[in-house]
């Protein structure tokens, strides 16, 4: 039931996605681009996620257990460190060069987008050569 739940919900999530136009990557790059030709609509879309989020944290924090069974992931770590600070920045730098984040990228792949599927092809082997690379040039440091 879970599997059956995470496919139509994500199925539902790629359908926003493609509805809202964050697979097009002239609106997020206009939704970047504040010195120019600055495009707020996407405002309108992080609103619209942040909202029913917000009454979903509430719903949760009430709950003892997941619907669908399982348990709740353990909150994250408060405290700000290095893998966070980078990982935002690289995942910045590339959303603002490409205009596409993970999710859109792998909707985009709905439609045919060529662009789409290279960013999701480059996206898969920069997670692959992360661990090695992160080990290498911190020698086992975790921090």
């Amino acid at each position: 039931m879970r599997n059956i739940s995470a496919f139509f919900i994500g199925g539902l999530f790629g359908v926003g996605l493609l509805v809202s136009g964050m697979t097009d990557t002239r609106k997020v790059i206009g939704w970047l681009d504040i010195f120019g030709d600055w495009d707020p609509t996407l405002a309108f879309v992080m609103g619209g996620a942040i909202l029913p989020m917000a009454v979903a944290w509430r719903i949760v924090t009430r709950r003892t257990a997941p619907a669908l069974g399982g348990a709740f992931p353990t909150p994250p770590e408060p405290r700000l460190g290095r893998n966070l600070v980078v990982g935002s920045v690289l995942f910045g730098m590339g959303w603002g060069l490409a205009g596409l984040c993970p999710g859109p990228a792998m909707a985009s792949l709905s439609w045919g987008g060529l662009g789409g599927a290279v960013f999701l092809v480059a996206m898969i082997l920069g997670m692959v050569a992360a661990p090695p690379v992160k080990q290498s040039l911190l020698g086992g440091q975790t921090t």
